[in-house]
């Protein structure tokens, strides 16, 4: 990335974050002069999503900022977060995709591990394979455990592959041969042929994508990368010139898993490192939120349209990893540990053939969408469920720019509760009951499951829906108290505004943690920060600017799966080896409660992270005023809650006229542009110094 003082045109001084959902398109403008903070808000358009972004940048530049001419000549930076690499994955529409591997190893995408998805579960299948058997080639190569050839590159079966994955029209072609993560030479020179033969077809060596041993994983995540390169590359070369065409004069950057983010044609060619993509920033944002608010351990709860997606953070960091299952498909790349499930307000309830309410995973999405938008829907979603109890507006949504009919939506919630022989209201509840159970089992995987008890969490709530749905979530949890950021609806696109350039850079050297391996300890970690040196250089980043983050993942002798242990600044010696030794019995001993004292210690995989530092959005601190909320009343609604069995009278809040300091009690509703919060009965709210709305549940 350039600098942009000094790529940018004097006037620019907006930084622009855009988050595409499913159903929505979210902008969060930011004045880097004045401080200002804007947020904007219009339908994705899913038969092509860089439509909706470049209308979504344009109207919030005209709306918000009164831009006119060229609005995106204003732009200083632009960041993106897009769920079109998770969704082409989810739905398996990627490229038609082949696979060069080493002779014996064509069936190693399906043999796998040997495990099932769920151990108990017998009817558990595993997902999809993403190329064909008929597409998958052997080559006659091997390398040794140390890289050392032991049988030459077959360069006329490379070619004799070439043209079979020719005539099967293939988009993207996946290379992963046996210890090529040692030594490239085979698949670099696999490429070269097939980048003659197959010209326009996207290709992936493993190498370059996941330099790390274990066999599989490397191969699945180079595979992913092949499904989805073609799609991302489409959806770069559609969105760049939409955005150019605006008057954008600076390089737009799209957000990885990992958080940060990177130029958008080198994303184009590393799609699996953006399988996380939209939910990524979202927790980058909360966790600068939670900082500023005091809140150190929080559950983040990001709910849109189609998905719902959670992360836990202890001490104000979000875990992060290395290899992660991503909709059943194991991937080698450094991302945030969030986790997904399909509840979101799109979420289409359905009864199954037990005559049992069912909620998701498959979404309405943006068209038709819900039932209530009018635009041909016919199945009751969540969305549905909430206008039908009234807990959102019943006439119009996105501040009055968005009608909705509560007559459709009231008759087809009707239908399902006459099948399932039971009061419309109390069907429409079942609705959200049955998806806050899902969205509370999936918080339980990465609370409870991992040792952490989430009634010692605050719940910070985000995303379009997730205000509406955080106190019965919190309620089904046992959490005591909610945080509900400024602007929650656009918290993603807000993130891209908070965030660095991220890159990591791995490399598999199997060896013991011994002052005898001094040497080779300080080669292997030399040859990474060399990659991260060549990074910095290539992006053009300030020398004050650059950020090194070194780790080395470590084992006992013997086991199987590694614990990530940072290094100590400086220089390698035996005192970095007693760091490193010291810190990993620490994290043995606190993931596994026991350490071995006298047992070997490898290192394994040697990675170092580098950090692009790049200008920030601020989050301004107010005085708390008065507690009185009056000023900030908008009316009353009459809205269902399972605690009064009926309609009950509700104050309604605007988001935009509470001041820190402010208090009020539920039955309460608080409504702004780009979200709706629910406060039940018996819980109270507070507005804190930085503008989050506090909820207090009761015990």
């Amino acid at each position: 990335m350039k600098d942009i003082t000094t790529t940018t045109p004097a006037s620019a001084r907006w930084r622009v974050g855009v988050d595409s959902g499913g159903t929505f398109t979210d902008i969060c403008l930011f004045d880097e002069i004045s401080g200002r903070m804007e947020i904007w808000k219009v339908s994705s358009t899913p038969d092509d999503p860089s439509r909706g972004i470049a209308q979504g940048v344009e109207q919030g530049m005209r709306e918000c900022i009164g831009a006119t001419q060229d609005p995106a000549s204003a732009v200083a930076y632009l960041g993106h977060g897009t769920t079109v690499a998770t969704n082409a994955l989810i739905t398996h529409r990627g490229a038609r995709v082949g696979l060069l591997t080493t002779e014996g190893f064509r069936d190693l995408l399906e043999i796998g591990r040997q495990k099932r998805p769920d151990l108990y579960d017998i009817f558990a299948e595993k997902p999809q394979t993403l190329v064909p058997r008929a597409l998958r080639f052997e080559v006659r190569e091997r390398l040794l455990h140390d890289g050392t050839v032991e049988m030459a590159l077959d360069e006329d079966a490379v070619r004799e592959a070439a043209a079979g994955l020719r005539a099967a029209g293939v988009e993207a072609v996946a290379i992963c041969f046996l210890y090529a993560f040692v030594n490239p030479a085979h698949e670099r020179r696999a490429r070269e042929i097939l980048e003659k033969e197959l010209p326009g077809v996207f290709l992936c060596a493993s190498r370059e994508i996941a330099p790390e041993f274990r066999e599989f994983e490397r191969l699945s995540t180079a595979t992913v990368n092949a499904y989805l390169g073609p799609i991302m590359q489409r959806y770069v070369h559609r969105l760049s010139p939409r955005l150019e065409n605006l008057g954008l004069t600076v390089p737009p950057h799209l957000t990885q898993s990992n958080g940060g983010v990177v130029r958008f044609e080198v994303a184009a060619e590393t799609p699996v490192r953006a399988v996380l993509s939209g939910p990524s920033t979202g927790v980058v944002a909360a966790q600068v939120i939670g900082k500023a608010a005091g809140e150190p351990d929080i559950i983040t709860f990001d709910m849109g349209g189609t998905s719902s997606d959670v992360a836990l953070m202890a001490g104000g960091q979000c875990a992060r990893t290395n290899e992660a299952q991503v909709h059943g498909y194991p991937i080698k790349a450094p991302m945030l540990d969030i986790h997904t499930v399909g509840a979101g307000g799109g979420s289409i309830a359905r009864i199954d053939s037990g005559g049992l309410l069912k909620v998701g995973p498959e979404s309405a999405g943006a068209d038709p969408g819900p039932v209530c938008y009018g635009r041909g829907g016919e199945e009751s979603t969540v969305t549905d469920a909430n206008i039908v109890l009234q807990v959102l507006n019943p006439k119009h949504l996105l501040g009055g720019r968005m009608e909705v009919r509560r007559d459709l939506a009231l008759a087809a919630i009707d239908g399902m509760a006459e099948r399932l022989d039971m009061d419309t209201m109390a069907t429409a509840q079942g609705i959200i009951s049955v998806v806050t159970a899902n969205m509370a089992k999936a918080i339980r995987v990465i609370s409870v499951q991992r040792g952490h008890d989430p009634r010692a969490y605050a719940l910070m709530a985000f995303g379009g829906a997730g205000p509406l749905h955080a106190v019965r979530l919190a309620q089904e949890l046992g959490m005591t108290r909610v945080i509900i950021p400024r602007t929650p609806g656009t918290l993603c696109a807000m993130g891209l505004l908070l965030t660095d350039l991220r890159a990591e850079f791995p490399l598999t050297r199997l060896m013991p943690l011994e002052a005898s391996m001094l040497v080779n300890i300080r080669d292997a970690v030399e040859a990474v920060t060399g990659e991260v040196e060549l990074w910095f250089e290539a992006e053009e980043i300030a020398q004050d600017k650059r950020g090194l983050i070194r780790r080395i993942d470590m084992r006992y002798e013997g086991q199987n799966y590694e614990l990530s242990i940072d290094l100590p600044d400086g220089p390698i010696s035996e005192e970095s080896l007693a760091s490193l030794r010291a810190g990993f019995t620490e994290a043995h001993k606190r993931l596994y409660g026991f350490a071995v004292e006298d047992e070997r210690i490898f290192c394994v995989t040697f990675r170092a992270e580098a950090v692009g530092q790049v200008e920030k959005a601020t989050l301004p601190s107010h005085e708390p005023g008065p507690e009185d909320a009056a000023h900030a009343i908008i009316g009353a609604r009459q809205t269902w809650y399972p605690e009064t069995g009926c309609f009950t009278e509700t104050t309604l809040y605007a988001r935009d006229r509470l001041r820190p300091g402010m208090r009020f009690d539920g039955p309460a509703i608080v409504e702004q542009m780009d979200t709706t919060t629910l406060i039940p009965p018996g819980v109270s709210a507070r507005v804190d110094a930085t503008e989050n709305l506090i909820l207090e549940l009761g015990q």
